[in-house]
């Protein structure tokens, strides 16, 4: 018995002590070099950072916790999905959209199907059993998904890049992939082979179809000591059928970036992110609210605009409608049509009009 309890009393004081030198042990262990290259004007040597406008803030976890505080919104477990069976491809000329989810859209256009930061995983998180999970179904089911020719990735955090549905992607069609600087490399240590590009440069991917990676606002990690080793970005994608903006997680920042993006149109159809965003003293440095998201589409000024990232995973404190009301409320006050801001339901599918 006297041994057992030295046993233990040896097993406690080696937890305590690990305990102890945890705050400065683990962090280095968990932080990663995606990118090693010249200094720049968002690039010091060894992170990146939004120029411009104060660095965004970094999200306190603690406030998260406060579900039941009343601050945060309550919101259903869960809320059914009409799933849509999407075409193989599109005739000339066509441009066929359909929101799969969160920031995950499928573009189709003649000989081209695209998609951006492609989640089917139940949670945006590196557990299967822990993190934000999934209320939404995909409005498209993996298995009809037509062949992905071209996907593009944002940022690293994990619900934009979602390396199990990345790797199905990979493993089923080997479709080009586009990012910005660091995150391939997260790509290829799974086998994902893609291009990375820095902010203003572009891939051309096929005759008459060329990826430009554009300046937003945002921030990117994976393990929390690997913050910002890697780029964020949105994306200009030049096609025959016309141009899309797709604008990844972002800020408002300084908002030069929508204004530096809309010289690469005009644009056909912008992919506007407008939801969490609440409370705006932890988010405003990291996503647009409605009315930033309005002026995003203002400078951008595309024939369509789709809202997305609100209403699958409950990663912030507003209510899980409020996102299209406050876009629907907007447009209305502005005197938009209705189909030139569209809110709409997971795995509807519409055509965009041609540019005018």
């Amino acid at each position: 018995m006297r041994a057992v309890l030295t046993w233990l009393g040896k097993i406690l004081l080696f937890a305590l002590v690990a305990l102890c030198f945890a705050p400065t042990v683990v962090p280095p262990l968990l932080d990663r070099i995606y990118y090693q290259g010249p200094a720049s004007d968002h690039f010091d040597g060894r992170r990146f950072f939004n120029p411009g406008a104060p660095p965004a803030k970094a999200v306190d976890p603690r406030r998260f916790f406060g579900r039941w505080s009343g601050e945060r919104a309550a919101w259903p477990d869960h809320v059914p999905v009409r799933q849509t069976l999407p075409p193989r491809r599109v005739a000339a000329g066509d441009m066929l959209v359909t929101w799969v989810g969160h920031a995950t859209v499928l573009i189709q256009v003649e000989g081209l199907n695209i998609l951006t930061d492609p989640i089917w995983s139940d949670r945006a998180s590196p557990f299967s059993f822990i993190g934000p999970r999934r209320l939404r179904a995909p409005g498209v089911r993996f298995e009809d998904l037509p062949r992905i020719d071209l996907v593009v990735i944002s940022h690293n955090h994990y619900d934009h890049l979602d390396l199990p549905t990345l790797r199905r992607l990979w493993r089923r069609d080997r479709p080009a992939i586009v990012t910005s600087l660091g995150n391939d490399t997260i790509l290829r240590r799974e086998g994902i082979e893609a291009v990375a590009r820095d902010w203003g440069q572009s891939a051309t991917i096929a005759a008459g179809v060329e990826v430009i990676v554009e300046r937003n606002h945002h921030w990117g990690s994976r393990w929390g000591a690997d913050r910002n080793r890697a780029l964020w970005s949105a994306f200009t994608i030049r096609t025959p059928a016309g141009a899309i903006f797709f604008a990844g997680d972002t800020g408002w920042g300084d908002g030069r970036w929508a204004r530096e993006a809309a010289r690469h149109g005009p644009f056909r159809l912008a992919i506007i992110p407008i939801g969490a965003y609440e409370p705006r003293d932890v988010m405003r440095g990291s996503h647009v609210n409605p009315e930033e998201a309005m002026r995003v589409f203002e400078a951008l000024n595309p024939t369509t605009a789709l809202g997305m990232h609100w209403g699958t995973f409950h990663l912030t404190f507003e209510p899980i409608d409020a996102p299209p009301l406050a876009i629907a409320a907007l447009a209305r006050r502005r005197g938009l049509a209705p189909d030139r801001f569209v809110a709409t339901e997971v795995g509807r599918t519409f055509r965009v009009p041609a540019a005018r």
